[in-house]
């Protein structure tokens, strides 16, 4: 009989990069260059307040961990990835401030799938393999995709502020009639064209088709295309649009596939559904036991760091005394209580919570922000799919000024205190959308977190 596993109780948090993280290049900024990036002078508190700095950085970590920096991860790849603080977002030329001709932000919907284009159909579904999904999750390849009208709510309120509406035109796959002779069908599986027409209105965009590399999908769409599409499409109010596609997409010939992309200066971005399928959660070995918040488990970030053989440094008295209050543990003990998902619908809202992520991620380029490279932070950068579902849908300090500045100052118009009332009001709007989600883990876990984030918050204008 197989031995029965105690679920982890998460007891000691990681708060700072892991023990991999030197290994692999990555030096964190100290907390007073941390806290710098957080102004708009960007200068850092005089050293000889260097003390209250470090004690004010200790209890932060309790909301707002460093970035694990774990094997393959985005900051294992690129450790010297370079930051940008609020300083240089505000001096960034290419930046779109928002303002009250262009301050909506558009979400597609989904492209329909026209009958001459039906065998478009099979490709948002996954190809199992014995290695790569138990057969007991065979019913679930008719999940169908999440919803956009819930798409929307949740950019609502994590861009609160702004106008976040539907795109009005409706988007179609259609045919694409190549020229005699031009089209080539060679290494090609049948139903997989060279290129499919995306059309909105009067337009229609070629898109490049190809069969996906890892031959998860049967085919998949060039993302570079779709963006041309978004540009075409942008109307003349939006501060910025989003296309959420249930096919898989990439965006070049070396790239396998890419989850979603944006482009900051155009106001463009793209995300997929399909990767972000639980059906292929085994495949990924997807932990979900240690998908945010849980990922901060110091016991799973030393099991992964093992790989390396990177020895675990015992927990310090002040680590274990850490890890007991703040946001972060509220958060892992809401989230603990929610079971697995198990059923159609707690596994569509799983998906959708996957989605929501991302799509905020993506925008938040196109509002100019680079990869977080602080904190953990929804604006994290991610090299596949095992990172995606470790990292936070909060925005840290940095970027969270970044966007309060955008639209409580520039679209606004508001003063500094405008500018914190706007991240209190943010929070609450956000915790009113999760308290709708409360079944999934990752929105009950963000719940719990802006629960106890708001009562520092708010502790904090009491003392001013």
């Amino acid at each position: 009989m197989p031995v029965h596993q105690e679920p982890c109780q998460h007891k000691v948090l990681q708060l700072e990069p892991s023990n991999f993280a030197e290994l692999a290049g990555y030096k964190r900024l100290d907390a007073r260059k941390r806290y710098a990036a957080t102004t708009k002078s960007g200068r850092a508190p005089r050293k000889k307040e260097g003390h209250a700095v470090e004690d004010a950085a200790t209890e932060l970590a309790q909301s707002f961990p460093g970035p694990l920096v774990l094997p393959h991860d985005d900051l294992n790849y690129d450790p010297t990835s370079s930051s940008q603080s609020l300083r240089s977002w505000l001096h960034e030329k290419e930046r779109n401030k928002p303002s009250q001709q262009r301050k909506t932000i558009y979400v597609a919907n989904i492209p329909e799938i026209t009958p001459a284009m039906a065998s478009m159909e099979d490709w948002t579904k996954p190809i199992l393999s014995p290695d790569r999904g138990d057969p007991a999750t065979k019913k679930l390849e008719s999940l169908v995709s999440p919803d956009v009208e819930n798409l929307v709510d949740y950019l609502s309120a994590f861009y609160h502020g702004m106008a976040v509406k539907k795109f009005p035109q409706v988007l179609k796959w259609v045919s694409w009639e190549e020229e005699e002779g031009k089209s080539s069908t060679k290494s090609r599986p049948p139903g997989v064209p060279k290129h499919v027409g995306l059309a909105y209105g009067d337009n229609v965009t070629r898109i490049r088709a190809r069969p996906s590399p890892d031959g998860l999908f049967k085919g998949q769409l060039d993302l570079n295309d779709i963006l041309d599409a978004a540009t075409d499409m942008l109307p003349t109010d939006a501060y910025s649009i989003i296309v959420p596609v249930d096919h898989d997409i990439h965006e070049g010939e070396e790239d396998d596939f890419c989850c979603g992309r944006a482009y900051g200066g155009s106001r463009i971005c793209v995300v997929q559904t399909a990767r972000y399928h639980p059906v292929l959660d085994r495949g990924n070995k997807i932990d979900h036991e240690h998908t945010w918040p849980a990922s901060h488990c110091k016991d799973y970030v030393d099991g992964i760091c093992a790989s390396e053989e990177i020895e675990p440094i015992p927990a310090v008295p002040t680590q274990i005394g850490a890890s007991q209050l703040g946001p972060l543990r509220a958060a892992i003990s809401a989230a603990s209580l929610i079971p697995p998902p198990s059923t159609i619908e707690e596994l569509r809202v799983l998906w959708f919570a996957r989605l929501a992520r991302t799509a905020a991620h993506e925008l938040g380029h196109c509002m100019g922000m680079d990869h977080c490279v602080y904190y953990a932070c929804n604006m994290q950068g991610t090299a596949g799919m095992t990172e995606d579902g470790r990292q936070p849908p909060y925005l840290c300090p940095v970027c969270l000024g970044k966007i309060s500045h955008a639209v409580a100052c520039e679209l606004q118009h508001g003063s500094e205190e405008a500018r914190k009332v706007y991240v209190r009001q943010r929070y609450e709007a956000l915790g009113e959308f999760c308290k709708r989600w409360e079944g999934n883990g990752l929105f009950a876990g963000f719940g719990a977190w802006i629960g106890e984030r708001l009562g520092k918050v708010e502790e904090e204008e009491s003392e001013h």
